[in-house]
């Protein structure tokens, strides 16, 4: 029996090493957001930094793994097997949930997750404990208290953070404005001794709380000194920034760095919990059961040890250290989960990773409303002065920076001081909420958020949120039901569920490399946007135009195909695929048409005027091509699903051939423009004629059927909605490559 147990504990540590991976790859963003976003230096200097703090804070942490032991469920009701089975529920859902996130690029709390898994174990096995023993009851079972305080921290800490973000980044402008060093002469010490001084504050209180050599005695002497402790700090690097600013050193990346390193620590020192405490105290129940339940069963040794603080050997800290800090360095997905933050708090526009919801459009009607009210009884000289810290065309940004040093300087400081604050009155805020909501609530008072971008930053910030809040529902239903299924399945399940967990594992792990290898195409638009050549951004322009042309012919040959034989052999279930890739091309088609807008920026005013028109003109016929089959694609699917009678054999013998023949044109036309080979093109202009000459011949024979009362009326309007849109792709695709031809050509055809 011991070594199946046995088995498990290795199983949980293997377990452990993912979790430290995904949950670095997931609150990395925490600490390297700020000083990637603003290029406080380069990025191999960032994570150095970073992990050195990461390091530090792993290895001086005590390990005190409570939550785990005995902050969910109590130990001393639950038997030895009983608690294996929450704490592999809990792993096994970890590991994938956090890793789900990770390949999205979304940032979720650790914490959170963790709480919540222990939680839906916990319930699943004291509801089986409470039915099989009346004396006990879910209060007996479950510390409710600190799930409870979790969901309160969730709301306190995204309000209080976004606001303060808010305000102190607006103060912070108006003191510094975006061409900062116009103004830092004598305040660049004062701003740099309070941000010193707050990140040492913050390493003390929340990084190195409950480091091994923070003994009681220190932890009193620092309590009782405070004030004496802040004073002293503020007064020295005041004038150390003051003097540094004098020897030409930029304080503000001085201060970007040091919060940075601050942040890593206390992540490490404080969230290691998170993903080695589990298994921790799997491994701490195993010893005690194989020490001290000598001839007892499993089923009937009570973990009452649990109950007693944690002591984590030194080996175990210093190997979770290094895992971690490799993770940072080498994970993809973690560089993904900064991107993610990073663009919805850049300054400047650009492609827009998330579109637009209803709430995000209600939210900028309301927040628009109010700011016109408010500059309506604001006096005139007041706005002007306001506006003229503002101005955002003198902001000192790094090539290649989302935003710059003062914003990225008080998202770290003001972040650190939260979290803070929020330990001292032992509030447990999560790192990801804080970070994630001061960088929100900054670049919103830096005026980063337009009216023609507000909307879709808007909706990424509630997609963040609203993944928190799946989160917690997603880990406590998933580990409640693996928690069932352990306990009931025995030793089947447990392999079985480990054979899922490792298959979810791997299958994320080649989609996620499947999704990267599509977006290398965007490589094309990065060196676009980053070139100031216009000869080479023309070049440029004209690749990535063929690139993503390409893409939609691609969609209308696979979608128009499948379109039109879904539906003469009535198959609903294609009908629907063909419609859910119509909704994701038009959404793409936005993209594109957004993208392309900026980028041809780049290009001059002589370029602009002679191969602009057919650009847009190019972009404009793609959309119409797009949007044709989804108007044919539509009526279709609305006929089929309400099992409406099918097309007779002579209109699906007409009108199979002509598509066949039309779906042949696309891919001959694919072909020329992937090719970027527009010889011969008069014999598809010839195709299409022809085409379309048989499209109006079905449309003719069908009114001839319809005036002699040969079929159905409703058969009848589909399908001649079926050949007009069937024109309109023909009609649309030979445009499409006669502008993309005048685009990608060097000298105009005749």
């Amino acid at each position: 029996m011991e070594t199946i147990y046995l088995c498990i504990i290795i199983f949980l540590f293997v377990l452990a090493v993912f979790d430290l991976i995904v949950g670095v790859s997931n609150d990395a963003v925490n600490f390297l957001n700020s000083a990637v976003g603003a290029k406080a230096a380069s990025f191999k200097t960032i994570l150095f930094i970073a992990g050195i703090g990461i390091f530090i804070g792993a290895s001086l942490s005590n390990g005190m793994m409570d939550i785990a032991r005995h902050g969910i469920y109590q130990p001393e009701h639950f038997y030895f097997a009983e608690i294996m089975c929450i704490l592999l529920a809990v792993m096994l859902t970890d590991v994938v949930l956090l890793d789900v996130f990770n390949s999205m690029g979304m940032p979720t709390s650790t914490t959170v997750s963790l709480v919540f898994e222990l939680l839906g174990g916990t319930f699943a096995l004291s509801l089986i404990k409470v039915n099989n023993d009346a004396t006990l009851a879910l209060g007996d079972l479950i510390n409710t208290d600190k799930a409870l305080s979790v969901i309160m921290a969730i709301f306190v800490s995204v309000a209080i953070a976004f606001f303060f973000g808010m305000l102190v980044q607006w103060l912070a402008r108006i003191v510094f404005t975006f061409n900062y060093t116009k103004n830092i002469k004598y305040s660049i010490g004062l701003f740099g001794g309070i941000a010193a001084t707050s990140i040492i504050y913050f390493m003390l209180i929340k990084g190195l709380k409950d480091s091994s050599f923070m003994t009681p005695e220190n932890k009193q002497w620092i309590q009782d000194n405070t004030l004496l402790l802040i004073a002293s700090f503020f007064v020295f690097f005041t004038a150390l920034m003051q003097v540094l600013h004098w020897l030409k050193v930029n304080v503000f990346k001085v201060v970007v760095l040091m919060g940075t390193f601050a942040l890593a620590l206390a992540f490490a020192g404080n969230d290691l919990v998170n993903f080695i405490g589990v298994p921790l105290a799997g491994y701490s129940s195993f010893i005690d059961y194989t020490t001290n339940g000598a001839g007892a069963s499993p089923d009937s040794f009570l973990m009452t040890s649990l109950l007693g603080p944690a002591k984590t050997p030194w080996y175990f800290l210093i190997g979770a250290g290094a895992i971690m800090v490799y993770a940072l360095c080498t994970s993809k997905k973690a560089h993904a989960v900064i991107k993610t933050s990073v663009d919805l708090s850049r300054q400047d526009e650009g492609e827009e990773n998330f579109g637009s919801t209803p709430m995000a459009r209600t939210l900028v009607r309301f927040s628009m409303t109010l700011a016109n009210g408010t500059s309506r009884i604001m006096p005139e000289s007041t706005k002007q002065w306001i506006n003229s810290r503002f101005r955002k065309n003198e902001a000192i940004i790094a090539d290649g920076a989302a935003f710059d040093l003062v914003r990225a300087s008080v998202n770290l400081v003001l972040a650190g001081l939260l979290i803070a604050l929020g330990t001292s009155l032992k509030l447990p805020l999560s790192t990801t909420y804080v970070t994630f909501m001061v960088a929100m609530g900054t670049s919103l008072a830096d005026r980063a958020w337009g009216r023609d971008s507000a909307v879709y930053r808007i909706t990424g910030v509630l997609s963040v949120i609203g993944g928190w809040f799946i989160t917690a529902g997603a880990a406590f239903t998933i580990c409640f039901f693996v928690a069932l299924v352990l306990h009931y399945g025995g030793n089947i399940s447990i392999i079985a569920l480990i054979g899922i967990a490792i298959f979810i594992l791997i299958r994320s792990q080649v989609m996620y490399k499947k999704r990267k290898a599509k977006e290398k195409g965007n490589e094309t638009l990065k060196q676009l946007m980053q070139t100031a050549d216009s000869e080479e951004a023309l070049q440029l322009m004209r690749k990535h135009t063929r690139e993503e042309l390409a893409k939609v012919l691609e969609y209308a040959e696979t979608n128009f195909e499948l379109t039109v034989t879904s539906f003469i052999h009535e198959n609903l279930r294609g009908l629907r695929r063909a419609m859910g890739s119509t909704k994701f091309e038009k959404q793409l088609i936005k993209q594109m048409k957004r993208t392309g807008t900026v980028a041809m920026c780049r290009l001059d005013n002589n370029t602009v005027l002679e191969k602009g028109l057919y650009y847009y003109q190019g972009n404009d016929f793609a959309s119409e091509l797009v949007y044709s089959i989804s108007r044919l694609c539509e009526p279709c699917l609305e006929h089929i699903d309400n099992n409406f009678n099918p097309l007779d054999a002579i209109q699906k013998g007409e009108f199979s051939d002509v598509a066949e023949d039309i779906t042949y044109l696309i891919q001959q036309c694919r072909k020329k423009l992937e090719n970027n080979d527009y010889q011969n093109m008069e014999e598809e202009i010839r195709r299409a004629n022809d085409l379309n000459g048989q499209l109006s011949q079905l449309k003719r024979k069908e009114l001839q059927r319809i005036q002699s009362q040969s079929g159905s009326i409703r058969v009848s309007m589909v399908y001649l909605t079926m050949v007009q849109e069937a024109q309109n792709v023909v009609t649309y695709i030979i445009n499409l490559m006669k502008v993309s031809r005048k685009f990608q050509m060097e000298t105009e055809m005749p």
